[in-house]
């Protein structure tokens, strides 16, 4: 039986993660790991558009987010044992996934330890581990993430206080958050988050992200930069890698790094394009993953909010 929406699921270490599923019921079933920060409202796709790509959606809220149990100290690669026990409590054998910005790591995690469940996999503006040999990790990101993710790394006690601020601010004004994020933009996403059906499904992710505090927003930080707990060299299934040209919150030697990785990657960049391009590319990317042909999709009504 599918749970109701926003159902919470209870993790083998006493946890719990909140689940929301839409599209075909007996459709292909897909994982879609939000962003950082982000939540389990996606921004996702309309359930009757899953309908026409075949697609059964399953969104959750990563620790600490939204309504699931925070989890201290997570790795990334902590994801693929959520991601399983969530898949088992629906019945579910085989799925693939999809992840988007800070969701991609997890996206990769789940790929390279569920190999035998996992059939396809793809992360969208994805970052690189930390470490990643040969790649200069802050060369063309913005300002303000260098100085998060540095934090993390030097001074974890003025990391989670600036979060915690950020945080306060989102609860109390939800526009905030994008209206700092619009400042660090290039025109591409200038572009790609200018109507107001977008504004109104990314303000209500991180409104959701921030519900009950920051805590999925600072351990996700954390993770990113600390080791992932997992090698994307043991990445076997078919891999989309797709990056914005001009992304600079996850710049594309990112994903260039990755694919050097990963054997079965298929890379596709876009020229003039940037982080929240990957939005527009969600549809097709999903296509990919339920193995339905390629084709042009309209992209009105593709998303789904009250305020569309």
């Amino acid at each position: 039986m599918i749970p109701s929406p926003a159902t919470r699921i209870p993790t083998r270490d006493g946890r719990e993660v909140s689940v929301e599923i839409s599209g075909a019921e007996t459709g292909v079933t897909v994982f879609l790991m939000h962003g950082t920060p982000g939540s389990r409202l996606g921004p996702k796709l309309r359930p009757s558009f899953l309908h026409q790509l075949g697609v059964r959606l399953v969104c959750y809220d990563r620790p600490g987010y939204g309504e699931s149990s925070r989890h201290i100290g997570r790795f990334v690669a902590d994801a693929a044992r959520d991601v399983e026990r969530i898949a088992d409590r629906l019945g579910v054998e085989r799925f693939s996934v999809v992840g988007r910005s800070g969701g991609g790591p997890h996206a990769l995690a789940t790929a390279a330890i569920l190999e035998d469940r996992v059939d396809r996999v793809a992360a969208l503006v994805c970052l690189a581990p930390h470490d990643a040999p040969g790649l200069d990790w802050f060369s063309g990101m913005t300002d303000a993430n260098v100085r998060a993710y540095t934090t993390a790394d030097q001074d974890e006690p003025k990391l989670i206080e600036s979060l915690r601020l950020q945080a306060d601010r989102a609860r109390r004004n939800p526009t905030s958050m994008l209206d700092g994020l619009r400042g660090q933009m290039t025109a591409p996403d200038k572009t790609a988050v200018q109507s107001s059906a977008m504004r109104g499904l990314l303000t209500d992710t991180y409104r959701e992200a921030m519900r009950t505090g920051p805590y999925g927003w600072i351990d996700d930080v954390l993770a990113l930069r600390r080791d992932w707990g997992f090698d994307p060299r043991k990445i076997l299934q078919p891999t989309l890698l797709w990056h914005g040209e001009r992304d600079n919150f996850s710049p594309v030697e990112h994903t260039l790094w990755l694919a050097e990785q990963i054997d079965n990657a298929e890379v596709r960049i876009q020229r003039d394009t940037a982080h929240f391009g990957a939005m527009e590319e969600l549809p097709t990317v999903l296509g990919w993953l339920a193995g339905a042909p390629e084709r042009i999709l309209e992209p009105a009504g593709r998303y789904h909010s009250d305020q569309v």
